[in-house]
């Protein structure tokens, strides 16, 4: 495994690759979710390519940029006990150049609902950087977390807008064993608050309950929902298609139930894919 921490040296090797590239992006504090990112890529691909950057323009003014969690070391042992070739180890200076930047603009509807009503900009930030990231790697296959679903749909309509001959690669949620979806910022939660955030998932797991005993109307999902999570203090809870358009009722095989729930200053996010 090799290490990679010059824009140089990666434009070297990725000149050097003839081969088919899994590209797993990341912020680092890898966990088991990422390990399942790496071990599809690894399954379908010559050769893995992980980046870990912590990337500012994607944090806003009051957000944990700085007590964002940083593992270099576990990450590189994590990334070699999984067989990935190449780690790409930016700093900021080498991925924004300059003060005066050409800026990528998430679209104006659907950046600015849900993730992107509280964090307005945000997904200009994570567009911004990706695309510097698929610039450089020009992988075959990306692969990206169904966790951050609106994440994830916004990734994949810039790739289909902006013509990149990229294939994005839907990945499941990887959770604990208690059923709560695995994130690097689950480590902010107090023992309190970790078993309180379990009714998240476990209200993801009634709706999909009801679901399959035919209830398709979202309000009344909708209320059994906040009957299980009542303590929390939920920021949204969102029934979309795929598309991200709010729907009244659950169309099947097109649907994505939202939940954002915050714990003191940290925010847990988790769905489910209808």
């Amino acid at each position: 495994m090799q290490i990679i921490n010059t824009l140089e040296e990666l434009i070297k090797v990725r000149k050097s690759i003839n081969k088919s590239i899994g590209f797993v992006p990341t912020m680092g504090a890898l966990h088991d979710g990422h390990i399942s990112l790496i071990k599809l890529a690894r399954e379908n691909n010559q050769i893995i390519i992980v980046s870990i950057f912590v990337n500012p323009t994607q944090f806003l003014a009051h957000e944990d940029l700085d007590k964002y969690p940083r593992k270099d070391l576990e990450d590189i042992e994590i990334c070699k006990n999984n067989n990935v070739d190449y780690i790409f180890m930016p700093n900021k200076e080498m991925m924004y150049q300059g003060l005066d930047e050409v800026l990528i603009k998430a679209p104006k509807l659907s950046s600015y609902i849900l993730e992107g009503k509280t964090r307005p900009g945000h997904f200009d930030g994570v567009l911004q950087v990706v695309l510097k990231l698929f610039n450089l790697v020009r992988p075959t296959n990306a692969y990206f977390g169904k966790k951050d679903a609106q994440q994830l749909s916004l990734i994949s309509q810039m790739v289909k807008d902006l013509f990149l001959d990229i294939n994005i690669i839907e990945c499941e949620i990887i959770r604990e064993e208690d059923g709560l979806a695995l994130s690097s910022r689950n480590i902010y939660l107090s023992k309190e608050h970790r078993i309180e955030a379990l009714k998240i998932s476990q209200s993801l797991n009634k709706a999909k309950e009801l679901i399959q005993n035919n209830i398709i109307d979202t309000n009344e999902i909708k209320f059994e929902m906040i009957n299980i999570m009542n303590t929390l203090d939920i920021e949204y809870i969102a029934f979309v298609n795929r598309e991200f358009n709010e729907i009244k009722y659950i169309e099947k095989n097109n649907t994505i139930i939202l939940i954002v729930a915050k714990f003191n200053n940290t925010r847990l996010l988790d769905n489910l894919w209808v």
